[in-house]
């Protein structure tokens, strides 16, 4: 009413006549009602000044201390090395033929209109940019980063963290078997360059830090662990030895540091495991020990040579260990085949052998024992400790000497498999659900099986068989049988008769793998139902 409204205004709160209402977080209240309200808390009625003094903060602009600092921030270490994690843009150049019309094969068409089609036919180009992370790892200029990161580029650009400046990049070499790749700044001076650390000395539970560019947001810290050393047998690289951390890594990390407490280079970031496509905290980094034999074998040679000593490693299982009647406690590399004229050959490693030890190491497992042979040069002289058993006789210990050769190419290629032909199948007693047959050219060509290897083809194995539970497969060539040659189908049948155990030794060649195929050793246990 007039009233209440003259009250108000003596006071100092006029009303807002045909103001609509506001809304404030999703409900309609009068700015009225508000001030209204504000006028009831007496703050206007009393008819004092305004000009309230300013509140009284609590402030200290000063930074934390250099005790606080050092306990609980990072901020030290990142300023250290983020001037050496660089973004990297690649650019390809595609080059794409249309599709044809099938119109063009008529002669008809083509007389009238095959000059205009034609053009339309002519290849098209069009560039693909990618984009990931690097570290500056010397002053004028090398960077590793991730062979997949610049894979098929024709330009390489590196732009520096601070974004002011922009360097073009020539590319020294790429090992995919490793996933790292090689860069220069061609006029590269006076640039920050990483400390490396040593990565053999990274422990599960060191506190990492992982730079790079995620998505193209700019450069991007972010922490973790060290979640386990080690990692391999994912089949991403042909050498995998990954330190595995829960640091967050996305599309764009790929080829950024991983460094430690210290802001030491100990990996370069390569992959993730995700259901989403970002991080899941399983993320893993190639160690920077072997980033740098790549790195040191590329820029002196241009191109990644490993020692090769000629034999195809295999777990040594329970079932292995008692078969060549071993200690139930051992624990080595057995050797499932030798190669012809290779370090093992020379050497005097046999098929069986078990190399406990390569210059010291022992040897757990056949990537281990890969591992370490890769990373020596060609020429490199090694110390063998075995443990050989023959029939019949106890295990004894051998210590030999052996010189790597260079790993060949085929060793590394990996080749289609085609079924095997199904002809003149016969069926195995002790091998209950396999089934073999004679080797001819023809399968020799399809499943590149060397001319020099003799057996008895495996034409199939059924599905719940014990032998397709050992590992036995379609298209594997059995060598022998409890230690007996097997040279056709036919001695395959004889000998799977006489074995009379409760398990069977066969040696078999395969190439399930891909590459130059290999054998090895298989243990079917008939016990089993």
């Amino acid at each position: 009413n007039n009233g209440s409204r003259r009250g108000n205004e003596a006071d100092g709160c006029a009303p807002l006549r045909g103001n609509p209402p506001r809304y404030l977080g999703g409900y309609a209240v009068p700015v009225a009602v508000m001030l209204m309200a504000f006028c009831a808390e007496g703050a206007l009625f009393s008819g004092k000044s305004t000009n309230n003094p300013p509140v009284k903060l609590n402030v200290q602009e000063t930074p934390l201390t250099r005790e606080v600092k050092t306990a609980t921030s990072f901020a030290p270490i990142v300023k250290k090395v983020a001037p050496s994690v660089v973004n990297i843009y690649s650019t390809m150049i595609v080059r794409e033929r249309p599709r044809q019309n099938p119109l063009l094969d008529d002669p008809l068409f083509r007389q009238f209109f095959g000059e205009r089609f034609n053009e339309q036919l002519q290849p098209r180009e069009h560039k693909e940019q990618g984009l990931g992370s690097g570290i500056i790892v010397t002053a004028d200029g090398y960077i590793l980063t991730g062979n997949h990161v610049i894979e098929g580029a024709d330009k390489v650009k590196v732009a520096l963290a601070s974004g002011q400046k922009e360097y073009d990049a020539k590319i020294i070499g790429t090992d995919p078997a490793t996933d790292v790749a090689v860069l220069k700044i061609e006029d590269g001076k006076d640039l920050p360059a990483a400390i490396i650390a040593d990565s053999d000395k990274v422990e599960v539970g060191d506190t990492v830090l992982a730079i790079g560019n995620p998505f193209a947001v700019g450069q991007t810290v972010t922490m973790g662990i060290v979640s386990a050393i080690g990692r391999g047998g994912f089949g991403v690289t042909g050498y995998e030895n990954f330190i595995q951390t829960d640091a967050a890594i996305n599309p764009g990390n790929s080829g950024g540091a991983l460094v430690d407490a210290e802001g030491r280079l100990v990996g370069i970031n390569t992959w993730i495991i995700s259901r989403t496509g970002g991080s899941q905290g399983i993320g893993f980094a190639v160690p920077i020990n072997m980033a740098r034999y790549v790195m040191d074998r590329l820029t002196r040679e241009g191109k990644v040579t490993r020692g090769y000593l000629g034999i195809n490693p295999q777990s040594l299982s329970i079932g292995l260990a008692k078969e060549f009647n071993l200690p139930d406690d051992s624990s080595g590399v057995m050797v499932g085949g030798v190669m012809p004229g290779t370090a093992a050959e020379k050497a005097g490693l046999k098929n069986g052998d078990v190399i406990l030890e390569i210059n010291g190491k022992k040897m757990t497992d056949p990537r281990t024992l890969q591992l370490l042979v890769a990373q020596m040069a060609p020429g490199t002289k090694v110390t063998l400790r075995i443990l050989r058993s023959e029939p019949g006789k106890a295990p004894v210990e051998k210590t030999l000497t052996a010189t790597l050769i260079e790993l060949p190419q085929e060793a590394m290629a990996g080749r289609s498999r085609t079924s095997p032909t199904e002809h003149g199948r016969s069926s195995l007693d002790a091998l209950e659900g396999v089934e073999v047959t004679d080797l001819d050219s023809r399968t020799r060509r399809q499943l590149d099986i060397p001319n020099t290897t003799r057996g008895a083809l495996v034409t199939n194995v059924e599905q719940d068989s014990n032998a397709s539970e050992a590992g036995l497969r379609a298209g594997d060539v059995i060598l022998e049988i409890d230690r007996q040659p097997v040279r056709n189908a036919d001695d395959a049948v004889a000998l799977s008769q006489k074995a009379k155990g409760e398990r069977v030794l066969l040696r078999v060649w395969s190439n399930a793998g891909g590459g130059q195929g290999g054998t090895r050793y298989i243990v079917v246990d008939s016990t089993k139902h």
